[in-house]
């Protein structure tokens, strides 16, 4: 089967760094159970072999395990960890890149895919991968033990992973993903100008007519793709910055909370004790031990 011939795959192939020689291609192996790692999410496509993934968005629960697949269509604050099992987590990782799907979507006909919502679609959501899929994703993993092939039959393979995406329950994420004037690349664009300018007050009126979207039609699609309001979700952003920023300063709380945009340091300690259930002069220790990774590369 598919998913055992994946095992083997991602069993031989996973480095401590996760990478492989295929662009954008992730192969990991994770004997234990992982403490909560913060990091952003990337727009990946993560699928599980073997083992279990649990992701947080704000109050929204993500968890995937073996045959299944999450897809991250926007870069997103969140917070993951392997979850407990009696054997090693398997997981593969691929990068989704707007310009390869939107060069899909020119020559596909759209009666062969999903109808798009008239909303935004979340940006997590979790599946299970279909047999054809597994395949394409087994497919291009063999292809790490055929160096000479690789070059030439890596992107065919990504491209056929990124169809059969398209064609799935997800496809609607994925189309928008690579459409430049989506609901979702609108909310794209706001999620990354919060993300640069996240210490900074702004009105959601103004970073509404930024992105080209009325102030309604911004607050709709924002809560749908990101489960926040933009105001709680620049909050997160504040708060995994400071968290990172902790790791380095431990020692500096008031002036890391000054930094990502707290003007009272009981407000800020508050609100990190909130989020990480301690207060950020008592989660020094925990930083200094755990290093801070991009959740997305776990899958």
């Amino acid at each position: 089967m598919a998913v055992e011939e994946l095992r083997e795959l991602l069993n031989r192939h996973a480095r401590p760094d996760l990478s492989t020689a295929i662009d954008g291609v992730q192969a990991c192996r994770f004997e234990h159970a992982s403490p909560p790692v913060a990091g952003m999410s990337g727009t990946v496509l993560a699928v599980i072999a073997q083992g279990g993934k649990r992701l947080a968005l704000g109050d929204q629960i993500y968890e995937y395990g073996a045959g299944q697949y999450l897809v991250a269509s926007v870069d997103l604050p969140v917070t993951g960890h392997v979850v407990d099992t009696s054997e090693p987590t398997l997981g593969f990782g691929m990068t989704l890149e707007p310009g390869e799907i939107a060069k899909l979507l020119v020559e596909a006909d759209p009666r062969d895919l999903p109808v798009p919502p008239r909303m935004a679609p979340p940006g997590l959501a979790v599946s299970t991968a279909s047999p054809e899929l597994l395949d394409a994703i087994v497919r291009l993993l063999r292809l790490l033990d055929q160096p000479a092939d690789r070059a030439v039959l890596a992107p065919m393979v990504k491209r056929e992973i990124l169809w059969r995406l398209l064609r799935s329950e997800q496809g609607p994420a994925i189309r928008q993903l690579g459409l430049a004037d989506s609901g979702l690349a609108h909310i794209s664009r706001a999620v990354r100008w919060i993300r640069v300018n996240y210490a900074d007050a702004f009105k959601v009126e103004d970073l509404a007519r930024r992105v080209g979207m009325s102030v309604s039609a911004f607050h709709r699609n924002f809560q749908s793709v990101t489960g926040m309001s933009p105001i709680q979700f620049q909050k997160s952003i504040r708060l995994q910055e400071a968290r990172l920023l902790l790791a380095g300063r431990p020692s500096d709380v008031t002036g890391i909370g000054l930094a990502v945009g707290y003007d009272s340091p009981s407000q800020f300690s508050r609100e990190y004790r909130r989020r990480f259930g301690v207060p950020p002069s008592q989660d020094t220790a925990l930083l200094r031990a755990v290093r801070p990774a991009p959740a997305a590369a776990l899958p």
